[in-house]
């Protein structure tokens, strides 16, 4: 019972450590584009910024969970 505890807050710590890794990630590469994504992807409807900060976003997150692992 004890090692299942001990792993469940092992993970619960590598799954926050990786929230906190992909925001991060995501803030510096809104910074480095022009304009805000935010503003593009909510109000102007922008479907190929919604595609490629997708795309972004899947290989941020690919790369933390190689990383962490």
């Amino acid at each position: 019972m004890q090692e299942l505890l001990h792993n469940l807050g092992a993970a619960a710590v590598y799954a926050v450590l990786g929230i906190v890794l992909f925001v991060l990630a995501f803030s510096v590469i809104n910074r480095l584009t022009p304009g805000t994504l935010w503003r593009e992807l909510i109000e102007e409807h922008n479907t190929a910024l919604a595609i490629v900060v997708g795309a972004m976003s899947i290989g941020i997150s690919i790369i933390i969970a190689a990383a962490i692992w």
